[in-house]
């Protein structure tokens, strides 16, 4: 609650062995001018997939899974009152870094939105 995930009314729908995935509504909180999805909220619900789930594979106790690096490519447009769905999976779950990529898809269509690729610090508490 009261983060970038609940304003954007992300919700986790599937938690896997080595995935964790989401969904998105095209809102008025996610479109840019022009009424389309933006860029910036494709790169939040994947560093917000990726990040969630590297924290998932560490001691919470001891550690913390911060973002390093991400890119994206924005591949195809969705419209406002669309949804989009992502899943982020594991590329590489090393001690001191993970590669999460996350690819994001029109629910209506299951074409492909947006691929990204985070790299993830894992640091001391």
């Amino acid at each position: 609650n009261n983060t970038m995930v609940s304003y954007l009314d992300i919700q986790i729908t599937e938690i896997g062995s080595n995935f964790l995935s989401a969904k998105m509504p095209v809102s008025h909180k996610t479109v840019q001018p022009v009424r389309i999805l933006h860029g910036g909220a494709s790169v939040v619900l994947a560093e917000s997939l990726g990040s969630l789930a590297a924290y998932m594979t560490i001691d919470s106790s001891k550690f913390a899974a911060v973002g390093l690096e991400i890119n994206a490519n924005h591949i195809r447009p969705v419209s406002e009152g669309g949804e989009v769905e992502g899943t982020a999976t594991a590329i590489h779950i090393g001690k001191k870094t993970q590669i999460w990529e996350t690819k994001i898809y029109d629910s209506s269509n299951k074409k492909l939105v947006c691929i990204s690729r985070l790299t993830v610090a894992i640091i001391s508490k």
